[in-house]
Parts: structure tokens; sequence; C-alpha cells
């Protein structure tokens, strides 16, 4: 699976990119059943197919950065509500178009230039925050799921009307060499998010537990 990138500072000229940032994405194979998001995310955690190289590179950096300094790192993954829903309703183009915007406004929504945004998949977002605790990750995606719903995009198979997002947000202290299990932490906040509703958000904190394996060792 492959991955692509927007960065905050990247606003300009954005829809003459749309092109070429869809461009750059392999097709990937067409999902089936009501459970298209959540199946994709267990996938991921499963680590088949693998993270794509830029995540996992983005992730690496974030984490040693974290790890170097003695602070704290969150990690948000975001994903589309009704994805599939939306495509079978407005078709691929349009769907691209929502994709795009969605990606952007995740990107302008962050608070340093070189934070980035990562596409997973067709519908998921990745973005790795080092040196965030995790009250400023929580209002930060509040941010982004209050600025998307403020884009206004239209989706009538939903109940809200407008596409929405869902958010898992997890946070750790880095040690050592970056560890994937807290990916699949931050994707199972998302799916936990996602069954109990739309435009949710679900928070796991790692912190505790590992303090307690600290003090037992």
């Amino acid at each position: 699976m492959t991955d692509a990138v927007i960065a905050k500072d990247s606003a300009e000229h954005f829809w003459g990119r749309v092109r070429t940032a869809l461009g750059a994405l392999r097709p990937v194979r067409q999902e089936r059943g009501p459970a298209y998001g959540q199946a994709a995310i267990a996938r991921q955690i499963g680590m088949k197919p693998k993270l794509g190289a830029r995540i996992e590179e983005e992730l690496t950096r974030a984490w040693e950065a974290s790890a170097e300094a003695g602070v704290s790192m969150s990690l948000l993954v975001i994903e589309i509500d009704r994805y599939r829903e939306y495509f079978a309703c407005y078709g691929k183009g349009a769907t691209d178009d929502c994709v795009m915007t969605v990606m952007q406004t995740i990107a302008d929504a962050l608070p340093h230039d070189d934070d980035t945004c990562l596409r997973m998949g067709r519908a998921t977002f990745v973005v790795a925050l080092p040196d965030m605790p995790v009250l400023m990750a929580r209002t930060l995606a509040q941010k982004i799921s209050k600025a998307i719903r403020g884009q206004g995009l239209a989706h009538k198979e939903s109940h809200a009307g407008t596409v929405t997002v869902s958010v898992g947000l997890a946070v750790t202290n880095p040690q050592g060499a970056f560890d994937r299990t807290f990916f699949e932490a931050g994707a199972q906040a998302l799916k936990k998010a996602q069954r109990k509703g739309m435009g949710r958000l679900e928070v796991v904190d790692l912190r505790p537990a590992q303090e307690k394996r600290r003090k037992a060792a």
C-alpha cells in the first residue's frame, strides 16, 4: 500500500496538485461489505500490508525526536466516515476531490510548518505529533473534526448530512527504537470511535502502563 503526504505549508496551488497527489497512489483492491473502514484498519493492525514507507519514516522520525528530548508523542489516525457509501453515491471524481479536501484541511490545522498529514489507503490519514501533550492533541483532533465539518461537503448517505471524520488518538513516552504497537494503539482507538458512531474521538494513553512496567522492573 502506498501513501501520500501533504505538509502544512503546501496550501498554495492546492487544486493544481490534486491530480499529481492522486497519481502517486497505486490502485488498491475494492473493499466489500459494510465494515469497509474497520476492515482496512484491521489489516493495518495485522501489519498486512505493511505501513507505507513514507508513514513508517515519519513515525520513526517523530518517535526518535520525542525519545531524544524525553517528551511525549501523540498520534492521530483519522478516517472519513461512511467513505464507501460516499463513493457509491457520488462517484470517483467527487470522491477524489473530497479526500484531497479533507487531507488539506487536516494539514492546514496542524500547528507546525513541518507537521505532515499522510494518507494511508483510500480514506485514512496519519499525523505524527512529536512533543505533543495529550490535552493539546485532543484539542487539535477536535479542531480538525470541526474544520472538516465546516467545509460543508455534502454527504446524503450520512445522517450528519456532511462529510465527517472519526479520530483515534494515542499518546506515549517513546523510548528506544520505534515500536509499531504504538500505531496499532491509535488504529484500535479509531475503530473504537467508529463503533460509537460518526465524528467521534477516542483517546488511548499508554503512559500509565509504561510507568507501571518501569516501576516493576
